[in-house]
């Protein structure tokens, strides 16, 4: 412990001071080893400097001084010192002192000169080695360990925290002992702090991020500052893209440095960040009014939006909750993630009934609305997935439309106060069945809502949730960390995002400002070019685009063209009257229906066209039912079969 205090000044001195002290190291030896050698042969020590009854050991120091150093030198034992310190070091030594032995020993012991014993000869050359081999080990023992965690450093990952307050030194604290990234410093927005230090870490201006990239190897810059609004957030991120870093964020710093999260948790840039406004807090007296100590029942439960939804109601705390999935693994893992999050409260008594059935089937439906009574339903099943609905276009309508018209009735049936619907965007004017299908199940819920008295059905309308099933996120992830292509259908095609988080407190606020007949519309912000999304993420990844203008960069973005039934720009209202309520995230439109005879007719003769294969038929009198679409080329896989 006394000596490694030592170690850190002595591995920072200059390369060219570290030869120059182990050099005279040696030279010291030299001496040292001539004083025992005549020790050794005469039995009593004598002076160096005064030498008596005529012992001439200066002649003996000086030759082997001549004859040592410029043989180390020559040999390269002050090249790398730490590189001498191993069982191939000890070798090195050995073989060039025994060449040092030869010439010592010829010159003293062979020949003679007058004044030195001729054993001094042969004894100088093995203690020299001894003691040459001893200060190597002893520095592989001193220096050796700290000296090699120093090179293990240097190849680690070099890191800049963007933050100096107090989350910045929490996570520069909890990165210290890190083997995953070493952090060479911060940056930070205050002047004040510029060129002070925090623990030998320097702060830097924002503006040198780019210097600092090539002048102090750093790859990855990491956010610390949880307290920054949106924009400032995102005029941050469009700074640090331009400098080819990868850009990293972390759960809350406290606890990391409080040891409850590990470093690795450390994770990529939320993909909340990619929008540009800031999140809306939920309003708790609208989130709990139709949930809280209520039984509430989502079917889809184990998608994108179902799950999360799950998660939001089960936070508020509602007496029951039913997960309806027909994925028996999606079931499984939502459900499992619940039972930990109640295990986490500690004895709450909450209920969570997992029920593997479609909403397509109404006996199992009836079955499980008739004994569970729900106070309120989510319905998030649905297929979203525009080509697969464009290619299986029966199953599509079938569990969208039927499924939807199926599980509404059954809730009027059975009582329950609210239903919700969770729409999309694709039901405004659209270009494909999915979107279609949406909408028509829309239309499904407006009809029976004018005839109800006792449940309130609503649609909530929305665009993308980012980092969904369905999300172009994810992908784009995968394919970056593939080194590319990113795959784009056209470089023009324009989408509204939304986080999942925030879109399901939205959907349960919504439902709280039903009041029948309702079609909710989110407030998404200002669309985004998913060209523009897909450039952001290369660019926060620490990586540059290759195209015409920049061949040597790292990720291609392709055009593929439009899939079928895609179009390049999604809205969210059919109308042109979109009325605010209490919420400023949360519109509501009042658009067009079919009273609820027409909406049977036109379902009946979709399922009589499905059920004896005219697709054609089916897709003919659901666009005269959906306000602006059209059918367009049939590109179902079984069409041609059928």
């Amino acid at each position: 412990m006394f000596l490694s205090k030592f170690a850190n000044p002595v591995l920072n001195l200059p390369r060219v001071a570290k030869r120059i002290i182990v050099l005279a190291v040696d030279a010291s030896l030299c001496v040292l080893t001539v004083w025992l050698a005549y020790y050794l042969r005469l039995d009593y020590w004598i002076s160096l400097t005064n030498p008596d009854f005529g012992w001439n050991p200066l002649a003996a120091v000086g030759i082997s001084l001549l004859i040592a150093i410029p043989l180390f030198i020559v040999n390269g034992f002050y090249r790398a010192i730490f590189r001498y310190s191993g069982l191939s070091a000890m070798f090195t030594v050995t073989k060039v002192i025994a060449v040092y032995g030869i010439v010592y020993a010829a010159i003293f012991t062979a020949m003679g000169v007058s004044g030195v014993p001729r054993t001094v000869g042969i004894i100088q050359p093995i203690l020299l080695m001894v003691f040459v081999g001893l200060t190597r080990l002893f520095a592989r023992f001193w220096l050796g360990g700290m000296y090699r965690n120093e090179l293990q450093l240097a190849n680690l990952p070099r890191v800049l925290i963007y933050g100096a307050g107090a989350t910045g030194r929490q996570l520069a604290g909890a990165l210290a002992n890190s083997h995953e990234m070493r952090v060479v410093g911060f940056i930070d927005d205050n002047k004040a702090l510029h060129k002070q230090t925090i623990n030998n870490l320097k702060i830097f201006n924002p503006s040198d991020l780019q210097g600092l990239v090539e002048t102090l190897g750093v790859n990855t810059v990491l956010l610390a500052f949880n307290a920054a609004n949106r924009k400032r957030r995102n005029e941050i991120l469009d700074s640090i893209s331009k400098s080819k870093v990868a850009v990293r964020t972390l759960p809350r710093v406290t606890e990391i440095a409080t040891g409850k999260v590990s470093v690795s948790d450390l994770r990529e840039l939320d993909i909340d960040d990619l929008l540009g406004r800031d999140p809306v807090s939920p309003d708790p007296e609208l989130l709990s009014k139709n949930i809280q100590g209520k039984v509430v029942l989502v079917t889809g439960a184990g998608g994108s939006i179902g799950s999360e939804l799950c998660r939001q109601i089960l936070s508020v705390g509602p007496a029951q909750l039913l997960l309806v999935e027909q994925s028996e693994f999606a079931l499984y893992q939502i459900h499992q993630e619940l039972e930990q999050q109640l295990i986490s409260k500690n004895g709450s008594s909450i209920a969570l009934v997992p029920f593997l059935a479609s909403v397509r089937d109404e006996a199992r439906m009836d079955s499980i609305l008739g004994k569970f009574k729900p106070h309120t339903i989510f319905h998030a099943a649905a297929y979203k997935h525009v080509p697969l609905v464009e290619h299986n276009l029966s199953e599509g309508i079938y569990n969208n439309v039927f499924g939807t018209f199926t599980t509404a009735k059954l809730a009027l049936k059975h009582g329950s106060e609210n239903f919700v619907l969770i729409s999309t965007d694709k039901a405004v004017r659209p270009t494909n069945v999915m979107g279609a299908t949406k909408r028509l199940a829309e239309m499904s819920l407006q009809a029976l809502a004018e005839t109800s008295t006792t449940t309130v059905f609503s649609m909530v309308r929305f665009g993308n949730v980012l980092g969904s099933s369905g999300s172009v996120v994810p992908l784009f992830r995968q394919q970056i960390r593939d080194g590319g292509p990113i795959t784009l259908t056209h470089r023009d095609i324009t989408r509204y995002f939304m986080t999942i988080p925030e879109a399901a407190q939205l959907v349960i606020q919504a439902s709280a400002l039903a009041k029948g007949g309702d079609v909710f519309l989110l407030d998404m912000g200002e669309p985004i070019k998913i060209y523009d999304l897909a450039v952001r993420m290369v660019e926060l990844s620490g990586l540059s685009i290759r195209d015409d203008l920049n061949p040597e960069g790292d990720v291609e973005i392709q055009v593929t063209g439009l899939r079928p039934g895609e179009k390049l720009y999604e809205e969210l209202l059919i109308g042109n009257d979109p009325q605010p309520t209490a919420h400023a995230r949360i519109m509501t439109a009042s658009e067009s229906f079919l009273p609820m005879d027409e909406l049977k007719q036109t379902l009946l003769q979709i399922s009589r066209s499905i059920n004896v294969s005219d697709l054609p038929q089916a897709l003919k009198i659901l666009a005269v039912a959906v306000e602006g679409y059209s059918s367009h080329e049939l590109v179902d896989w079984l069409a041609e079969l059928r």
